[in-house]
């Protein structure tokens, strides 16, 4: 597969305002392409009793599906939930070792991870703001590791910069923060912004660039044992008569700026990307598998919804289950599967939510997990997780947040391509293919790689048959259409999931979306 130039994603042109612009621009700019990701939960909604006899049929047994039967189940609705597939979770999931799956064209995978080794193929972190993820993991008493997003001794890395050697996270950041500053600090003492700034603010903003950028007292930026203590050293401080500090250097701006690595370093300055991050402990799928606890035999698993037709008092849902035809019939249904697979389906809707499921289009991802037979990323270059960002198509490797300096295997995420060609491009080949370029690309910054590597597994979401896609890719043009319309409760259906939030592609998205159309379906149940 050729080498291609990454496009410029949503992520990382917001990425490039926070750099250039400042936060609150970067959030308008989040908000108007529907990436906002503070969550507006405020606590447990409180939903009342239902009517006596009153029930739900609850299609899908991911998490918008399983919170909205939760919630309805405790306000007294009797609650059918439809899962299509043998398990609970939808795309909070996780692969290990021996775990099968199948792809579209029948291709199927088994996972050959080592005894406690992991995969989460779709949600893989949660931001402390997504406040309704964090109120579940605190009432079903999930455990929670820090996930480490920012990693200032991870690499950034060009295939066309340094002789495609990768550089630290922290020596271009730290350079790049420091020449700016630098730049903005001439143009202060020459008086380039006396139109903009009065003299005793001047006075303020001088003070403060030579302490961000670590500048010396002429305000440079240039190589010392100051700026060392943020780039890092040549030689560490040390102890007895061992060798004295030696101050690194910087790299210079001109190569700084055409390496495009300043693109890179950004990230963390996303909302959504903020410190703390976390993950559950052991893998994303433990709140669903205690959600699907908790429900029970509530869940029917394996069951393939074909029709959902509805009239003034009732809906009729026709399934297969385990190859027979079955039906159930509920005053009501929440319907929380995706809009990709909706589109083909029999559904009685109106016209205006029926164009809403088919004018959606679902955004690309694809995901490889490598398992290598040591963690040489930290006894070789201690990294402890974060991630690595390079221009190759693999665009990311991530390192486990969790059991750091353990011996034996580890996984990786050895490539995330997301809402862009490379996803497409990587999803066109076969498992094993993926798994071998991203070993290739992944070499060029980690040499250790082919040693060191074991198996891997591949996840491209427009091939899970279940899905065809990752999430709900909305525009400002398709939210005007259609949005309203979809999230509207049609007759006795509603609609929920991710797809039908202001929060797409997050969990958060899901679980809001499945309280707030719970909370409108009891409401209109009430009062009639």
């Amino acid at each position: 597969m050729p080498e291609q130039k990454t496009p410029l994603t949503r992520r990382k042109l917001l990425s490039m305002i926070g750099q250039v612009a400042g936060g609150s621009v970067m959030y308008q700019a989040m908000t108007s392409l529907g990436h906002a990701a503070e969550s507006s939960y405020t606590g447990p909604i409180q939903l009342g009793k239902a009517k006596p006899g009153a029930s739900v049929v609850v299609l899908g047994a991911g998490l918008a599906g399983m919170v909205a039967a939760v919630e309805l189940r405790n306000a007294g609705y009797k609650v059918t939930v439809l899962e299509y597939q043998n398990r609970a979770g939808g795309r909070a999931w996780t692969l290990r070792g021996g775990d099968s799956f199948t792809e579209l064209d029948g291709t199927t995978q088994t996972v050959g991870f080592a005894k406690g080794n992991y995969l989460n193929p779709g949600p893989w972190r949660v931001p402390h703001n997504h406040h309704a993820m964090m109120d579940l993991y605190r009432r079903y008493g999930i455990q929670l590791d820090v996930f480490n997003q920012v990693n200032h001794n991870a690499y950034v890395h060009s295939s066309k910069a340094f002789g495609g050697k990768p550089q630290r996270f922290r020596h271009v950041s730290t350079d790049f923060r420091g020449h700016v500053s630098e730049l903005l600090a001439k143009a202060t003492n020459q008086g380039a912004l006396d139109a903009v700034i009065r003299k005793e603010d001047a006075e303020k903003l001088l003070a403060a660039l030579k302490s961000y950028g670590a500048l010396d007292k002429e305000y440079r930026y240039a190589a010392s044992l100051h700026t060392s203590e943020y780039r890092g050293y040549d030689i560490d401080p040390g102890g007895g008569l061992m060798d004295r500090a030696k101050a690194s250097q910087p790299i210079a701006l001109h190569d700084v700026l055409q390496s495009n690595l300043w693109s890179q370093i950004g990230a963390g300055n996303l909302t959504e990307f903020h410190s703390t991050i976390f993950q559950p402990h052991g893998g994303m799928d433990m709140l669903p598998k205690a959600l699907a606890k908790d429900l029970g035999q509530a869940i029917q698993y394996n069951a393939r919804v074909t029709q959902i037709a509805q009239n003034d008092k009732a809906v009729t849902v026709s399934y297969t289950r385990n190859g027979a035809p079955q039906q159930v019939q509920a005053d009501w249904c929440v319907c929380t599967i995706p809009a990709s697979i909706l589109a083909q389906m029999d559904i009685q809707v109106g016209d205006t939510m029926r164009a809403g499921i088919e004018a959606l289009p679902y955004g690309s991802s694809m995901k490889i997990g490598l398992e290598f037979k040591r963690r040489f990323w930290e006894e070789d270059e201690r990294i402890y997780g974060g991630i690595t960002n390079t221009d190759l198509p693999i665009q990311q490797i991530s390192y486990p947040s969790n059991d750091y300096m353990s011996a034996g295997p580890a996984v990786l995420l050895g490539a995330y391509a997301f809402e862009n060609t490379n996803a497409y491009r990587f999803s066109s080949l076969t498992p094993k293919e993926r798994i071998r370029l991203a070993v290739e690309y992944g070499s060029q910054i980690h040499p250790q790689y082919k040693q060191e590597f074991r198996n891997g597994v591949s996840v491209a979401w427009h091939r899970m048959g279940w899905i065809q896609g990752c999430f709900g890719a909305w525009n400002d043009t398709l939210r005007e259409q259609h949005y309203d319309n979809m999230a509207q409760i049609d007759n006795r259906l509603v609609l929920a999931g991710e797809h039908i939030s202001f929060i797409p592609a997050w969990q958060e998205g899901a679980v809001l979306s499945s309280l707030n159309a719970v909370q409108r379906l009891h409401a209109k149940a009430a009062a009639l």
